[in-house]
């Protein structure tokens, strides 16, 4: 009998002194969570034209030119470089584009945005860009937002094999159509 209690004390005081059955270290949420956006937008259509991968960077309270500032080249989204995949041969914007996975970067104007679809995969941030792994390089239209987007968006709008894919922060909104 004492044998057992012994036994039973040895092993509550083993699992209340380890941390490896009682205590794991999860990261907290990011402060600019990754999203996906894609056309079809059913997730569970299995004949997809385009996804996008990026993450969210938010406002709060600061100005979009502060954030990402005009004539540079930037991630389109927080963190690592936005990719999209063309799951067929496209035409984005006005440029023939194979399927496969590209990096999607952009350079803010005031006006029309240049929006980029780079060969460089798996990079963080736009600091290792460069120019002669483009792909292609199409005008983004410009316009404005009536309300503001306090967390940089990526929504896909259209049917069949004919979309637009819209980026969209502040109250700016820059469209790319896509063709299949």
């Amino acid at each position: 009998m004492q044998k057992a209690i012994l036994s039973i004390i040895i092993f509550t005081i083993t699992l209340i002194s380890s941390t490896e059955f009682t205590a794991q270290e999860f990261s907290k949420i990011d402060v600019s969570p990754m999203d996906a956006a894609a056309h079809p937008n059913n997730w569970r259509e299995a004949n997809k034209l385009v996804k996008v991968v990026y993450s969210r960077p938010q406002l709060k309270g600061r100005s979009l030119d502060k954030l990402v500032p005009n004539d540079k080249v930037w991630r389109t989204g927080a963190n690592e470089a936005a990719e999209i995949t063309f799951y067929k041969d496209v035409t984005f914007g006005d440029k023939e584009v194979k399927a496969g996975t590209y990096t999607l970067f952009t350079i803010p104007t005031d006006g029309d945005w240049t929006v980029i679809l780079s060969n460089h995969k798996n990079i963080w941030g736009s600091y290792f860009y460069k120019q002669e792994q483009d792909v292609a390089r199409v005008s983004g239209k410009f316009s404005k937002s009536e309300k503001l987007i306090e967390a940089f968006s990526i929504v896909f709008d259209g049917e069949g094999d004919s979309t637009t894919m819209y980026l969209g922060w502040g109250n700016t909104i820059v469209s790319v159509p896509v063709k299949g």
